[in-house]
C-alpha cells in the first residue's frame, strides 16, 4: 500500500487533511483504528451520552489519580470512529476567540494569529443562523461544516440569555462572529437533523474519489529513512509508504505516543523503554491541557424541563420521530444558548464559558434525583496547570500514560470558586424567578471557600479538550515539537495537524480550532500560499480594563 500522503487518523483534521488533500489530486489512505459511525447512537444529536460511553466508539482513556482532585481518576473519552471525536463529541461548535490566535503567533506559531485563520475558519463553513440573527459578513457559507442553532424552543434558552442581560453582561446575537463576549445562542455541528461530523462533512466526499482509501489497523510507529518519514507500521505487520509525507492527526493524545513510540521525544523516557532516539524533542507529549467544569443544577418549579421525555415511553418516541423525520428533540444536541464572560476587570477578553442544559443530567446520561430540573455547565477557559501524556510501553497496544494534573495552582481553585459564584448570581436573576424551585447542587449550604473548593475536588469534569501536547513553535524553541507549517522538528517528511499543535487551549469547545488546523496543514503540505489574510476587527469590551462586565 502506498500514496503521496498516509494520514493517521479519521478525526477531525485528519478527516480535512483528506478532503483538500485528495480534491488537489493527490493520492491519500487514511490510517483508523476505529470501524464505522452508522447507527443512531452517533447520528443522532441528542443522543450523544451513548457514544462517548461505549468501548466501541471510544478509546476508553482515563487519566492517573490527579492529586489535587482527591485521587480521582477522569474519564478522557477519545473517538475510536471514522470522524473521530467530532462523531462522539457534544456537536457545539466555537470557533475560539480572536486573541488565542494572536497569542499562539505570539508564542511562536508564526502565520497562525487571528487575521491568518479566520479565512480558513471561512473556507470550512457553511454558516446557517435560523432566523436567529449573527454577523453573515463574518461566516462562510460554501463549506463542507454545516453549522446551525437549535430552534430554542423551549422558554428556558430565553431566560438563560435574558438573565445574563439583567446581570449587566453583553448580548452578542453571534459568538463565533465579531464578538464572543456575552449571552446568545449556541451553535452546533448538525445539518438536517444529523450530526454532521468531519466524517460526513469531509470523509465521505473524499472516499468518493479514486485516489483516497481508508485502512483499518492501529498505527504502531512511523517508519523512516536516513531521517525521512517514509511510511507507516500497523500493529499486524503491514507497512504504508508515503511518496510525500507522512502526517499524524490522530488526537492530542495519540499523537504524542506514535511520535515517541517512533523515536521522537524526550530522549531519557525514549531509553526507559528501549527506544532507540531519532530526534530528542523534550516537548513532546508535555503541555497537555483541558478544561474542567461543573454544573451548576437547579430545581424547576415548572414542568418545561427535558425531564418529561426521560422515561422508556419518552425516549422511544423522540428516537422515533428522528429515525423517520430527522426532526424533533432529537434532532438537537440540547445545548442551544451559551455565554462567554470575563471573569474580573483586567480580563482582555473572555475565561469563562456557558453551556446551558434545560435538563438536569451528568454527561454519562444519569439524571439529577430531584426531577424537574437545568443547568449551566461552566468553567475557565485558560488554567495555568499543565499535564503530560507519556508511554506506559514501547507496545502500541498499551494505553499511554495521561497525567492531566488539573487545579494545580491556586489561580484554578480561585477561577472555579468565581465561576460558580457568577453562575448562581445568573440563575437568581428576574428571567429565572418563574422557574427556579431551589438549588440542587452544590446546593445553597455550600456557600465558603473551604466549602466549595470540596465541591469542585469531588465534582469537577473534564469537558474532553485536551490539546497541546505537539504544540507549534520556532524552531529554535527547544519545547516545540513542530514548526508553524506541522513539520516535525529533526526529522524530515513528517508532520502533526491536530489539536495536539495548539501552543495554548482555546476558548470554548475544541472542534472547529482543529478542523481549521486540518485546513489550513493541508495548504502547507501542498505548498500553497496561505489564504490572504483577513482585516476583520473583534470587539473587546472597552472598558475590560476597569470593569468585569
Amino acid at each position: 500500500m502506498e500514496a503521496d500522503f498516509v494520514i493517521v487518523g479519521a478525526g477531525s483534521a485528519g478527516c480535512a487533511l483528506a478532503h483538500r488533500l485528495s480534491g488537489a489530486g493527490a493520492s491519500v489512505l487514511v490510517v483508523e483504528h476505529g470501524g464505522t459511525d452508522a447507527g443512531p447512537f452517533i447520528q443522532m444529536p441528542a443522543a450523544l451520552s451513548y457514544p462517548m460511553n461505549m468501548a466501541r466508539y471510544d478509546w476508553g482513556y482515563r487519566s492517573e489519580p490527579e492529586p489535587h482532585l482527591g485521587g480521582r481518576r477522569l474519564a478522557c473519552p477519545r473517538g475510536k470512529v471514522i470522524g473521530g471525536s467530532s462523531s462522539i463529541n457534544g456537536m457545539v461548535y466555537v470557533r475560539g476567540h480572536a486573541m488565542d490566535f494572536d497569542h499562539w503567533a505570539e508564542s511562536g506559531a508564526d502565520g497562525w494569529s487571528f487575521a491568518d485563520v479566520l479565512p480558513y475558519f471561512r473556507r470550512m463553513e457553511s454558516w446557517h443562523d435560523g432566523g436567529h440573527g449573527g454577523d453573515p459578513g463574518w461566516r462562510g457559507t460554501d463549506g463542507p461544516l454545516h453549522v446551525t442553532r437549535g430552534p430554542r424552543d423551549n422558554p428556558l434558552f430565553a431566560a438563560f440569555v435574558e438573565a445574563g442581560r439583567q446581570a449587566g453582561y453583553e448580548v452578542t446575537g453571534d459568538y463565533n462572529g465579531e464578538k464572543q463576549e456575552g449571552f446568545g445562542p449556541m451553535e452546533q455541528t448538525v445539518w438536517k437533523g444529523r450530526r454532521w461530523s468531519a466524517a460526513n462533512a469531509y470523509l465521505r466526499p473524499a472516499l468518493k474519489r479514486d485516489n483516497c482509501g481508508l485502512v483499518r489497523g492501529l498505527a504502531e510507529r512511523v517508519l523512516f529513512a536516513e531521517g525521512r518519514a517514509t511510511g507507516v507500521r500497523l500493529a499486524d505487520g503491514r507497512d504504508i509508504r508515503a511518496r510525500r509525507e507522512v502526517v499524524l492527526a490522530a488526537s492530542s493524545i495519540n499523537s504524542p505516543k506514535i511520535l515517541m513510540l517512533s523515536g521522537i521525544g524526550p530522549a531519557a523516557h525514549l531509553a526507559e523503554h528501549g527506544i532507540g532516539v531519532v530526534a530528542d524533542r523534550p516537548g513532546v507529549g508535555t503541555n497537555l491541557q483541558d478544561h474542567l467544569e461543573l454544573y451548576i443544577q437547579m430545581a424547576a418549579s415548572q414542568p418545561i424541563t427535558l425531564y418529561k421525555h426521560w422515561n422508556l415511553a419518552g425516549k422511544a418516541m423522540i428516537g422515533a420521530q428522528w429515525l423517520f423525520t430527522k426532526t424533533g428533540l432529537g434532532a438537537s444536541n440540547q445545548f442551544e444558548s451559551a455565554g462567554f464572560i470575563r471573569s474580573r476587570a483586567g480580563v482582555a477578553y473572555p475565561d469563562i464559558q456557558f453551556h446551558f442544559l434545560p435538563i438536569a443530567v451528568r454527561y454519562d446520561g444519569q439524571t439529577a434525583a430531584e426531577g424537574h430540573g437545568f443547568q449551566a455547565h461552566v468553567g475557565p477557559m485558560r488554567s495555568p496547570s499543565r499535564g503530560a501524556v507519556t508511554l506506559r510501553s514501547a507496545r502500541a497496544g498499551d494505553d499511554p500514560v495521561i497525567r492531566f494534573n488539573y487545579m494545580s495552582t491556586e489561580q484554578d481553585w480561585e477561577d472555579f470558586r468565581t465561576c460558580i459564584r457568577l453562575t448562581r448570581e445568573l440563575f437568581t436573576q428576574p428571567a429565572f424567578a418563574p422557574y427556579i424551585r431551589h438549588e440542587i447542587q452544590p446546593g445553597a449550604a455550600v456557600q465558603s471557600d473551604a466549602e466549595l473548593n470540596a465541591f469542585i475536588a469531588e465534582h469537577a469534569e473534564s469537558a474532553y479538550h485536551p490539546c497541546g501536547t505537539c504544540r507549534m513553535g520556532r524552531r529554535d524553541d527547544p519545547m516545540a515539537v513542530v514548526g508553524p507549517e506541522g513539520r516535525v522538528i529533526g526529522v524530515d517528511r513528517l508532520r502533526v495537524a491536530d489539536s495536539s499543535v495548539f501552543p495554548r487551549i482555546t476558548n470554548g469547545n475544541l472542534n472547529a480550532p482543529s478542523i481549521m488546523v486540518g485546513e489550513k496543514m493541508s495548504d502547507h503540505l501542498l505548498g500553497r500560499d496561505p489564504l490572504p489574510r483577513a482585516n476583520d476587527r473583534p470587539w473587546l469590551h472597552p472598558e475590560r480594563e476597569s470593569a468585569q462586565r
